[in-house]
């Protein structure tokens, strides 16, 4: 099994490959390098390209949102979808308009979209957020099948839950990249249960 967490020293970062270890993938599965970098000869390594030099360009002085915009630009995306999380939907709009001011055109689509009862997908009442009352239930399918329509060259995934990201990756017609994830514990912020771990030590227990 591919473990590079627990290497600890990380040749492949410095190019010594004289230093790999015995397990390391690199010597392992070189057949899987041969192949990936077959595929960087396509189009894949344009994108590869135009990623490269934005984290140059802006390194260490580019929010997050503005190497979006740059690598849409190189890779000449000019519009952009916008699946978001209706828990972010100010965010949305401001999103929106930062990325319209800058010459793209948005797509943006609500998680709840279509409104259709969480019934529909066997929940019980009892294990809705708020049980009583009606709750629509997140659409990622629905919100890549828009989006595809729309024929979006790029999709910007905003705020949608664990498993709803996951299913619109799965149903996308066009790449995607995140501007952020969501967790409303850390303020949308996941690092910080690893960071802070000693701090979020009892919200990280399974059991």
């Amino acid at each position: 099994m591919v473990n590079c967490a627990k290497c600890g020293i990380f040749p492949c970062y410095k190019g010594e490959v004289n230093k790999l270890p015995t397990n390391c993938p690199m010597k392992t599965c070189p057949d899987i390098y041969e192949k990936a970098s077959a595929a960087y000869q396509e189009s894949s390594g344009q994108l590869a390209c135009h990623s490269a030099r934005v984290e140059a360009a802006g390194y260490r002085v580019w929010p997050r949102l503005r190497e979006i915009m740059e690598f849409s630009r190189l890779a000449g995306f000019k519009r952009l979808g916008l699946p978001f999380c209706v828990g972010l939907r100010r965010e949305a709009l401001a999103v929106t308009k930062i990325l319209e001011s800058n010459g793209f055109e948005v797509a943006s689509v609500m998680c709840k979209t279509g409104s259709r009862p969480k019934e529909e997908l066997g929940l019980l009442d009892q294990e809705k957020v708020r049980p009583g009352q009606y709750e629509a239930m997140c659409n990622p399918i629905a919100q890549a099948l828009l989006l595809n329509k729309t024929k979006t060259d790029i999709n910007v995934l905003l705020g949608l839950c664990v498993g709803h990201d996951t299913l619109f990756i799965k149903y996308s017609d066009a790449p995607i990249t995140v501007l952020a994830v969501k967790d409303r514990v850390t303020g949308h912020n996941p690092l910080a249960a690893v960071y802070a771990s000693h701090y979020f030590e009892q919200k990280l227990k399974l059991t």
